[in-house]
């Protein structure tokens, strides 16, 4: 049996961040499924606001690099964005923009094409994120993600949230690992 990877990470660098906490319990999902899991944090991927000028005189930043080959390596995405202004974060759509940069002779989009991907969204707010999900779909159908049709958002996250990292409601924690388990079961499907 084939046991895909998923990458696994949110659009916030936030300490503590609601959406890094749910995107850990979606990979719980995809775990307890059957796929190889890496949950990573873009906090961890310092890269500057994507510039054609700074790409053509430096090439690609180490840590996009890095980035984009993780996405690469692996069967689908597990991703998770706070909502700023009823769109996603900036730092998820520079990281989707760098990592979209082709070099050499690669071909175009290749981190991203024939990709799978489960999103989500936790917000203060009482829309739960949902705006922004809307655009973050948009997004990765127009560079080759098939986004699954599932997906969460969760409202008054700051209540919803346990500091331990698990969601409050049984119902919403179970539906958030649904994603996970759902990503990996499409994913298989696709492979075998």
């Amino acid at each position: 049996m084939i046991k895909p990877k998923i990458l696994a990470f949110s659009g916030s660098a936030r300490k503590n961040s609601y959406n890094q906490r749910l995107v850990r319990i979606a990979a719980q999902g995809a775990e307890q499924a059957g796929a190889e899991v890496t949950v990573i944090n873009l906090a961890d991927f310092p890269m500057p606001i994507f510039n054609q000028d700074e790409e053509a005189e430096h090439g690609l930043p180490e840590a996009a690099r890095a980035f984009k080959q993780l996405l690469i390596a692996h069967d689908g995405v597990l991703i998770a964005s706070p909502e700023y202004n009823s769109a996603f974060s900036p730092l998820l759509k520079n990281a989707i923009d760098w990592a979209s940069r082709r070099e050499g002779d690669e071909m175009p989009l290749l981190a991203y094409r024939g990709k799978v991907a489960a999103i989500m969204a936790a917000s203060p707010g009482a829309l739960g994120g949902m705006r922004g999900l809307v655009f973050l779909r948009l997004l990765l159908s127009n560079i080759g993600v098939t986004v699954l049709p599932e997906q969460q958002a969760i409202v008054q996250a700051d209540k919803a949230m346990h500091p331990d990292g698990y969601l409050n409601d049984a119902q919403l924690q179970a539906a958030v690992i649904k994603l996970g388990t759902r990503l990996t079961e499409v994913l298989r499907k696709l492979r075998d």
